[in-house]
């Protein structure tokens, strides 16, 4: 379900659910944050990539869930009142490790489709390396389930507002040299080699020194109480996924969404 490696001073976490194109469920949730928790603390590497097996990075989460896991694993990742540094007080999102600010970089390493929540978990890392046949997009807007894990946060601090509107209200496809055009990719790769550029800027972030990268990293960061309180915002929209995503998620279980149709 999820392959850790370390190779050099890199950590590598590979999403292993290729059946379901790397959907997350809440066993796979609760694998990432704890993953991810690691690596910040673990002196022994500098920077991480999340990529995907299969050809696939991530199709969100696992809406098969939904209802009956799912809505448990929901309350279980409730914000807590008085929530207000992702640095000091680590706790984890639907997806993972979508409210963790790390003081280490992550680079996405994306194959395929990165869709719904998986679009927020590469919105999430620091840096993402494109495969030139990859898709993006906000596909969780035809089953009413809302961008819960930092989307509606992180799409307009990196694309600007008007792009991410586009994005979140159409839930349109976003391919990879549109990706690239508007800064939501920063390395494109040939098709099956995401995962080697990737690892060849991570050797180049090592190569730093550390402290001082850490450092301007954090800087240019929007400030870890700013991040929460959109976070703490952001997850009001929750309520929808009863409201409107659980039936979504039922007509995506019977099938529908297979080749694209709502």
């Amino acid at each position: 379900m999820l392959d850790i490696r370390t190779e050099g001073r890199i950590r590598v976490v590979t999403l292993n659910r290729p059946e379901a194109r790397n959907a997350v469920n809440p066993a796979l949730a609760r694998a990432l944050f704890a993953a991810f928790r690691d690596f910040d603390t673990d002196p022994t590497v500098d920077t991480a990539i999340l990529t995907g097996a299969g050809g696939q990075f991530c199709a969100g989460f696992d809406l098969k869930t939904v209802g009956a896991e799912g809505g448990d694993w929901l309350d279980a990742v409730a914000i807590p009142p008085g929530w207000s540094d992702p640095v000091t007080q680590p706790i984890p999102g639907p997806m993972g490790p979508s409210r963790l600010m790390l003081s280490k970089p992550v680079i996405a390493a994306i194959e395929g489709f990165a869709v719904a929540g998986g679009l927020e978990l590469a919105l999430w890392c620091d840096l993402r390396v494109v495969a030139s046949d990859a898709t993006f997009g906000v596909f969780c807007r035809r089953w009413g389930v809302p961008l819960i894990d930092g989307g509606t946060v992180r799409l307009p601090a990196i694309l600007g507002q008007g792009r991410a509107n586009d994005l979140i209200l159409t839930g349109r496809a976003v391919q990879a040299d549109e990706a690239l055009r508007i800064g939501l990719a920063d390395r494109l790769a040939a098709p099956g080699h995401a995962l080697a550029v990737a690892l060849d800027l991570a050797e180049g972030l090592s190569r730093f020194p550390q402290l001082c990268l850490r450092a301007d990293h954090l800087s240019a960061r929007l400030a870890p109480e700013h991040l929460a309180a959109a976070l703490r915002r952001e997850w009001a929209s929750a309520a929808m996924v009863r409201a409107e995503g659980a039936a979504g998620a039922a007509r995506f279980a019977a099938g529908a969404g297979r080749g694209g149709q709502g």
